[in-house]
C-alpha cells in the first residue's frame, strides 16, 4: 500500500521485539547469499535506462546488493554500486568521496539513489547535499524518523563507527527530507529497524510504502526488488 501519511500508523515506536531479530539472524546467511548470488529478478518493469545507484547497509559492500543491482539492469536501468567499500558508517569525508565517485562514472544525467538500511541515511544527505546530482531517493528499511536507537543496531553501529548514532561527523538532520522526490520503503516484519522510523512521520518523505519482508530481503526478495524496480520508474 502506497501511502502519503496518515497522523498515526499505529507502529511500535521502539526496536523491534526480539522474536523478528532471532528471525533476522536465524535467516541472514541464506538472505545473505542470495543478495550477493542468486539470478536477477524478472521484474516485468520496463525500465527508461535511468542511472540508478544502491548504498549498501552497515557493515555490507557492493557485493550485498549485486542481486538488485543486477535486476535493476535486467529491467532497462543503468544501475551502480557506491564503489566505496564497506560502510562502517558516517565518515567526515563521505560526501567528498561520493562526489569523487559520481565524477568518475561521468553521467550526464541526474541519479537516482536507493539505499538499503543506513544506505539510505547516507542517501538523504547526500541529496542535500547535492541536489543536482539526485534525481530521486528511494530508502529501504532506513531509520530516519525519530529516536535514532529504535533498532536493533546502534549498539555495534557506535562500537564500529567511534561515535553517537545521533551525533555523526557531518551535519545532518535525519528526518529532515531532502529536496527531491523521496520515498520510503518499509515493513512491519523488519527484525532490526522499527517500522515507525523506517516509515517516518508527514513531510519527511514524499511517500511511504510498505512492503513485507525482513530486513535482509530489501536487497534480495523478488517481491521486495519487483516492488523497488517499479519505485524507481514510477
Amino acid at each position: 500500500m502506497a501511502t502519503r501519511f496518515s497522523s498515526d500508523f499505529g507502529l511500535n515506536r521502539s526496536a523491534p521485539a526480539l522474536p523478528l531479530l532471532m528471525r533476522e539472524a536465524g535467516s541472514f546467511a541464506a538472505m545473505r547469499a542470495k543478495a550477493s548470488f542468486a539470478a536477477p529478478v524478472q521484474t516485468g518493469v520496463k525500465g527508461d535506462g535511468r542511472a540508478v545507484m544502491v548504498l549498501p547497509g552497515f557493515l555490507a559492500s557492493d557485493v550485498a546488493t549485486t542481486r538488485l543491482r543486477k535486476s535493476l539492469n535486467a529491467s532497462g536501468f543503468q544501475a551502480h554500486g557506491w564503489g566505496l567499500g564497506r560502510n562502517a558508517g558516517i565518515k567526515a569525508d563521505l560526501f567528498d568521496r561520493l562526489d569523487q565517485r559520481l565524477d568518475a562514472l561521468d553521467l550526464d544525467e541526474q541519479l537516482t539513489l536507493i539505499g538499503w538500511s543506513l544506505g539510505g541515511l547516507v542517501a538523504r544527505e547526500y541529496a542535500k547535499h547535492a541536489p543536482h546530482r539526485v534525481r530521486k531517493v528511494i530508502t529501504l528499511g532506513t531509520p530516519f524518523s525519530g529516536d535514532m536507537r529504535a533498532n536493533n543496531a546502534w549498539r555495534l553501529y557506535e562500537w564500529v563507527a567511534g561515535h553517537k548514532v545521533d551525533m555523526p561527523p557531518i551535519a545532518a538532520i535525519p528526518y529532515e527530507k531532502p529536496p527531491v522526490e523521496t520515498i520510503a520503503l518499509w515493513s512491519r516484519r523488519d527484525g532490526v529497524v522499527a517500522p515507525h522510523s523506517a516509515c517516518g512521520e508527514p513531510g519527511e518523505t514524499d511517500v511511504n510504502k510498505e512492503l513485507y519482508c525482513s530486513h535482509m530481503a530489501f536487497i534480495s526478495d523478488p517481491a521486495a526488488i519487483r516492488t523497488v524496480c517499479q519505485v524507481v520508474l514510477d
